[in-house]
């Protein structure tokens, strides 16, 4: 087991003990937790938004910043009332299994393949970007950490028949956070695949550009979900259920679509 995926684990069953206990302690009681992935959190979305709710209600939002994976993992043991996570596949299966109430499409945006400054060759698909690195052996690195980015990652190889499973010397799964596997590839001139709202509010990118970008495969999706109350008889579903509807509402949709970093827009809002 690599340091990386030890730490990831110790880093989940803190959380999940300090959730234990949260919902104990809080439970009904003006506050709520949302298992979010780390993009809507590090980005400072969620800070924006949940500051401007907490006015309005005075209804506290705790967020709990994990992979998509992750984030799923701790809703079905019914630790959080609310999930706000980008894979569509799992979040339906999600659904399906009864964890969660419903799912609501929020907002999108979409995924970037990032390379260094020297590719300048044009990117007429994905596809044929990934055969490349592949073929030449060109550093890839990957989240691996079961994150929506790192799903959508394994669907794309998956689209020239490539496994991740298999051991290569050029593909490095190093189970970090987007913004540490986006510096592991700075230091390594190296690819990866990342969210723009990501990559645009990283700084330490002097190495590395976009060097795929605007195709269909890229597009990236966020839904918001109700956990099932029947998880935990603890759940503060009343107040989970007043965040769904304004997060959903035409004030969180000004706040979302103004939402910007280094003046770019980082999410665009599509319930509907």
């Amino acid at each position: 087991m690599s340091k990386y995926v030890l730490n990831n684990i110790i880093i989940l069953l803190i959380f999940i003990i300090f959730l234990f206990f949260n919902n104990k302690i809080y439970a009904n009681d003006g506050l709520i937790t949302i298992a979010s992935t780390t993009s809507t959190h590090d980005t400072g979305l969620l800070r924006t938004l949940n500051k401007i709710f907490y006015d309005n209600y005075k209804i506290k939002v705790n967020v709990i910043s994990l992979g998509t994976g992750q984030a799923i993992r701790i809703a079905k043991d019914g630790n959080v009332e609310i999930l706000l996570v980008h894979h569509t596949p799992s979040e339906l299966a999600f659904i399906n299994q009864g964890y969660g109430k419903f799912r609501y499409d929020l907002m999108y945006n979409d995924f970037v393949l990032i390379g260094p400054k020297s590719d300048n060759n044009e990117c007429n698909s994905i596809e044929e970007k990934l055969l490349e690195i592949k073929n030449k052996k060109l550093y890839f690195i990957s989240r691996g950490d079961d994150s929506g980015t790192h799903k959508k990652e394994k669907e794309l190889w998956n689209l020239v028949n490539i496994n991740t499973n298999i051991q290569f010397n050029w593909y490095l799964s190093v189970g970090q956070s987007m913004g540490q596997t986006l510096l592991i590839a700075n230091n390594k001139n190296a690819y990866t695949l990342s969210d723009r709202s990501t990559w645009i509010s990283f700084n330490s990118k002097n190495n590395l550009k976009i060097v795929c970008e605007n195709l269909p495969p890229l597009f990236n999706q966020y839904g918001v979900i109700l956990v099932n109350e029947n998880l935990n008889p603890n759940l503060n579903i009343k107040d989970a259920k007043i965040y769904i509807d304004w997060l959903i509402s035409d004030e969180a949709k000004e706040l979302i679509n103004n939402f910007k970093k280094n003046g770019k827009q980082l999410f665009f809002f599509n319930h509907h």
